[in-house]
Order: C-alpha cells, then structure tokens, then sequence
C-alpha cells in the first residue's frame, strides 16, 4: 500500500499538480511540509547557544579588564595632590601675566594711546601737506578728524575695560587657595563619578557570568 502511494504521489507531482493538490486533501503525505524544514534549518543547537553566550562573555571580561585599567588611572589622576597644585599655578601665572598688560602702563594702555597718537599725527601732516588740491586735503582731514575723535572716544573705553579687568583680577589673585580647593572637590567628584561607573560595570559582568553558570550547570535529578 505504501509503495503504491509513493507511485501515486510521484505521477501526480510531475504529471498534475493539481492533482497533487488533492492527493493532500485527502491524506496522502507528499513528504516534510516547508514550515517543518525551515524550523529545522533555523533551529539553534545547544553547542550554538553555549559558544555566543562563551563569545559575549569573554568580550565583557576584556572590556571590564579595559575599564579597570582606564579606572585606575583616572583615579591616580584625581587623587593626585601634585595635579592640582600645578593647575592653579598655572592659574597664577595667567592671572599674573593679564594683570601686567592691563596694568596702567602696560600693553593694552598703550595701545589706545599709540593709536590717538597716530591719527593726530595724520591730521597735522596733512594740514602742511601740498600735494592735493584744497578739496582733497579738506576731504582728508575730515576723516582723520573723525578717526582721532572715535579713536579717542574706544581708548577712553578701553581704559575703562582695563580697569574692570584689572580689578576682577586682583579679586582673584586674593582668592586663589579657595580656587584651589575648589579645583580639588572638583577632582574628587571626577574619582566619584569613576568609582561608581566602575561598579556598575563590574555588576553587569556579574550578571551575565551568573546566567552563563545556570546554562551551564546541569539539572538537578528528579526535575
């Protein structure tokens, strides 16, 4: 009976598929259904499971080796008291350096100066000078007159911008130990901040190793 429905089967599916059709209406298996195969093909093997799950482990204990390392060093850094003190040397020496080309005969006093300086020269040279005629000249002038007097006018300002700065800058330099401490809290919450991700990092790797063990681990008997 079965060899004949093999015949059955076989004359159907090259000669009439529709005929095939039927034949699976009513009964007669035409071999593994295509849902069944692709079940199989698609299947994930135990010995599969277990190396992606070996693989991604492996990869977070060399990423956690990665971070512990960037984590020590961050904290060597933080925790270093030669760190801060250089940085607000550093701080000093800026300061210091700023108060010197504000100060009142410093850089920036004498840039002002130097250029008033130079427009009022202009307006004097050009008042002897014979080689234009008296509407150039007169057109000249007049724009150096107006440049002396806003030139004047920004120096005068800047002097007041000076001043403001300088002033500020004292107030800084009398409060650079408390800027200094402030540099160190700052440092201290960077080490917090490491301390805390390194911990969190090192609760997920425990995590991940603990589900790999109850993969691994057998059943109990009896269960």
């Amino acid at each position: 009976m079965s060899k004949s429905r093999s015949i059955v089967r076989a004359w159907a599916t090259w000669y009439c598929p529709a005929a095939l059709a039927l034949l699976l209406v009513i009964g007669i298996p035409s071999g593994p259904s295509l849902a069944q195969t692709a079940q199989k093909s698609d299947a994930i093997t135990p010995v599969e499971e277990f190396s992606r799950q070996l693989d991604e482990l492996k990869k977070s204990f060399v990423d956690l080796n990665k971070r512990i390392e960037q984590s020590a060093k961050a904290i060597d850094h933080a925790t270093d008291p030669q760190a801060s003190r250089q940085e607000i040397a550093e701080l000093r020496d800026l300061v210091g350096s700023l108060l010197g080309a504000v100060a009142d005969n410093g850089d920036v006093a004498q840039l002002g100066a130097r250029a008033l300086e130079h427009a009022r020269a202009k307006q004097k040279s050009l008042a002897a000078d014979t080689r234009f005629s008296a509407e150039q000249r007169a057109y000249l002038l007049k724009q150096w007159d107006r440049i002396a007097r806003e030139t004047e006018a920004a120096t005068s300002e800047l002097d007041n911008a000076r001043g403001r700065f300088a002033k500020v800058l004292r107030t800084l330099q009398t409060n650079d130990d408390y800027v200094a401490e402030l540099m160190e809290i700052r440092q201290g919450e960077e080490a917090l901040k490491v301390v805390r991700d390194l911990a969190k990092q090192i609760h997920e790797a425990s995590d991940m190793l603990n589900n790999f063990i109850n993969t691994i681990t057998p059943p109990q008997s009896g269960t």
